[in-house]
């Protein structure tokens, strides 16, 4: 005859135990938004103000301004930062094997584009960075609606933006 084990119940967290698991997190939330935070303000404070963006004399009227490129850089880069969190705190990263190197193109490919196109005026460098900035975006909200509809709904900003952004470096490529 097999003897069965009894059910034990469940271990209770003591209170210094989720306290101190509070603090983990609280500190891997802050590094995950800080370093792709502080990365992109340092290429925007870096580079500047793009002079040869504010030259243009005919661009069209719903291209966007100059601080409002930069305004959404810094949000873009927020909200992507804290949907990859979200994914990796639900393990995403480590299920999803293609989750984290999309996340690590995408913050590259944002920080890249700013100098490159605004500043340096490598238009079509830029577009194409600019088109593969929008791919990843894109691979980046497939791969996290798998893990967190929350961080999927996070991301869908950040895809809008790209886009547009892709549609004002095709306009720049063609003026």
């Amino acid at each position: 005859m097999i003897k069965q084990a009894a059910a034990q119940p469940p271990v209770r967290a003591r209170p210094e135990d989720k306290k101190a698991r509070a603090k983990r997190a609280l500190c891997s939330l802050l590094t995950a938004i800080a370093i792709p935070l502080s990365l992109t303000l340092f290429v925007i404070f870096k580079f500047g103000s793009g002079k040869r963006y504010r030259a243009m004399a005919h661009k069209p009227f719903w291209f966007p301004p100059l601080w409002l490129i930069h305004l959404a850089s810094i949000g873009t880069s927020f909200l992507m930062s804290l949907a990859a969190w979200l994914v990796w705190v639900d393990r995403g990263f480590h299920v999803n094997s293609n989750a984290l190197p999309l996340y690590v193109s995408q913050i590259s490919l944002s920080i890249v584009w700013d100098p490159l196109e605004l500043v340096m005026g490598a238009v079509g460098l830029g577009f194409l960075f600019c088109f593969l900035h929008f791919g990843t975006v894109f691979a980046c909200y497939w791969n996290f609606r798998k893990v967190n509809p929350f961080a999927r709904d996070l991301v869908k900003p950040c895809l809008v933006w790209s886009g547009f952004l892709t549609i004002v470096s095709y306009k720049l490529l063609t003026l």
